[in-house]
């Protein structure tokens, strides 16, 4: 019998969970209980185009931890308000 499964983002419950872990320790577990797949992809759009209209370098920590609090409040609702990405703004924002 599969346990029963309701997003905490969407509230919906057709949406199935993810597969595995996106991240290691417990966020990637957090999500795993609470996100569903839709959202998921979703999160991942936003998270591409925070990427790409920041000008995230990765590898630095203030980079992830960023995204980080962005994910969180995407997909949780906690800590505050998303950063905005304006296309008009393209190529004119540094980070």
């Amino acid at each position: 019998m599969t346990e029963s499964f309701v997003c905490t983002r969407c509230d919906r419950d057709d949406q199935g969970r993810i597969g595995r872990n996106p991240f290691p320790g417990e966020l990637g577990t957090r999500i795993v209980a609470e996100i569903c797949t839709s959202c998921w992809e979703e999160w991942k759009e936003r998270q591409m185009l925070l990427i790409n209209h920041y000008g995230l370098k990765l590898h630095e920590a203030s980079a992830r931890e960023f995204l980080y609090r962005n994910l969180r409040i995407f997909l949780f609702g906690e800590g505050g308000t998303p950063d905005r990405i304006d296309t008009g703004e393209e190529g004119s924002v540094e980070w």
